[in-house]
């Protein structure tokens, strides 16, 4: 499951080669945010030439379209089934139908940014759409068309929310908003295991320095790793009998987590 997602803007290409070396999981060339709207056309191209000589072994490259209602959002919809475009970010999604647009212009995958009040209302069923991977958390804008500050306490609720539906709709966990700091590695550190342990599965980059530390945080930590191993251990000397570890009794739901924090503690160390 990818753990970081690298935000490169659309009318910089001779920054894409550099987001591609930062060793995120993914790269999001955006089109929208990033991109000024006399700039918007020239982007697109530059993409679009770029598209074809992607090197061998990249990470995915995924691309963050203009929203549905703008006026880039048809010509964005001839990038969708491109040659080495691994999905479609779909900003301020809110609507089933446009994901059905994307598709029949051939993305092979989407990705729905939840940036509003109505795209929240409608999570669950733009998760469960065809071809949906993951949800993508917008947490600036969110707040924003909410009206509301953006803290931890005033967002834990919506959070939480699109972890439950994720789940409910059978997909991979849901991607955090990103951090607006850039050298604050422990800052950057401390909000995603926060978004780890609030069930999220992956977070938005908007710089290269961020990733090392994203990376880092969706790693199960020491501890979890040791606490899993003997939990572990004192179930198969068991062989089925009760037994505690640290003074709490383990049972079958305890085994499945060790297990779990194992094998992506072995994942993690496989991919680096």
């Amino acid at each position: 499951m990818k753990r970081s997602y690298l935000f490169v803007p659309g009318n910089r290409p001779e920054r894409y080669a550099k987001a591609l070396a930062a060793g995120a999981d993914a790269v999001i060339i955006d089109l929208e945010d990033a991109v000024a709207p006399t700039d918007k056309g020239a982007a697109r191209d530059a993409l679009s030439g770029w598209l074809s000589s992607l090197p061998a072994g990249a990470p995915p490259v995924l691309v963050r379209i203009n929203a549905a209602g703008t006026d880039w959002f048809d010509e964005d919809l001839a990038l969708a089934g491109m040659a080495n475009v691994a999905g479609v970010v779909l900003p301020k999604a809110e609507s089933v139908d446009d994901i059905e647009r994307l598709l029949a212009a051939g993305a092979p995958s989407v990705l729905p940014l939840i940036e509003s009040a109505l795209g929240f209302h409608h999570a669950l069923e733009l998760a469960r759409a065809p071809k949906v991977e993951r949800l993508l958390f917008g947490s600036i804008d969110f707040s924003v068309d909410i009206g509301m500050e953006e803290t931890v306490e005033s967002l834990q609720y919506f959070r939480s929310q699109l972890a439950l539906v994720s789940r409910l709709a059978g997909i991979a966990a849901p991607v955090d908003g990103v951090t607006t700091v850039l050298d604050d590695a422990e800052r950057i550190l401390q909000d995603t295991r926060r978004a780890r342990r609030d069930g999220f599965g992956g977070k938005l980059c908007i710089h290269p320095k961020q990733v090392a530390a994203v990376n880092a945080a969706f790693m199960p930590a020491a501890d979890e790793i040791a606490w899993a191993e003997r939990v572990l251990e004192a179930a198969a000397a068991a062989q089925g009998a009760a037994v505690a570890v640290d003074g709490r009794m383990v049972d079958r739901p305890v085994i499945l987590k060790a297990q779990s924090i194992r094998e992506e503690a072995r994942m993690r160390q496989a991919r680096g």
